[in-house]
């Protein structure tokens, strides 16, 4: 098989900078810890699948749209390599002045009576609704692309690799349940999770601008 359209330097790079991006307590985590908890690991994966589909679309679009640039206008590479980096330095320099507060609410509303159809749609609106997500993608992925080689098995490995990590997020938040929801009612153990996360994404945000 050729891979040659692979960048394994920039893929090593990118498989654990997504891993923590996604493993970071956020919207849809928190949605699938507290449906883990009250309606089962098995009907919160019809909300797990559209909250993929939801994260597909966005990051489809935001790829799609940059590189389409990318390729038009070569030279704006650099530009987004560096508001790339600049974006996620300044995420690691919020997450490192995070107060360590994760609201995890149980109001009910997620009950064994809702339907697989509302599950799935919750998913794909939490997904699709966040605006940091939409931001994050476009900031985010385009420093991952390398110009020099074919464009689209590119973006079909990586859009394969951040679904796949996403996926496995969710599993463990979701099975997780009343064990990681202890561990992030804690102030200080969200402290510690965000500053691991705001240190690799200083880490890689100067690494994508001096590369």
């Amino acid at each position: 098989m050729d891979l040659s359209f692979l960048n394994f330097a920039i893929l090593a790079v990118f498989i654990p900078t997504f891993f923590v991006v996604s493993i970071t307590p956020g919207m849809c985590m928190t949605l699938a810890m507290t449906m883990g908890m009250t309606i089962g690991v098995r009907r919160t994966f019809w909300m797990m699948g559209g909250e993929l589909i939801g994260v597909g679309l966005v990051a489809t679009l935001s790829v799609v749209g940059v590189a389409t640039i990318m390729l038009s206008y070569p030279a704006v590479f650099n530009v987004f390599k560096y508001l790339g980096g600049a974006y996620l330095g300044f995420l690691g320099l919020q997450l490192w002045q995070s107060k360590g507060k994760m609201a995890i609410q149980n109001d009910g509303s997620h009950g064994f009576d809702v339907s697989r159809l509302h599950l799935a749609s919750q998913g794909f609106m939490t997904a699709v609704a966040n605006p940091k997500g939409w931001a994050f993608f476009i900031a985010l992925l385009p420093p991952f692309i390398d110009v020099e080689r074919t464009m689209a098995p590119q973006l079909v490995v990586l859009l394969s690799l951040i679904l796949l990590l996403e996926f496995l997020c969710l599993v463990l938040y979701a099975t997780g349940g009343k064990t990681l929801s202890h561990l992030l009612q804690k102030s200080a153990n969200v402290r510690l999770i965000n500053r691991l996360a705001g240190t690799l994404m200083l880490g890689v945000g100067i690494w994508l601008a001096l590369a």
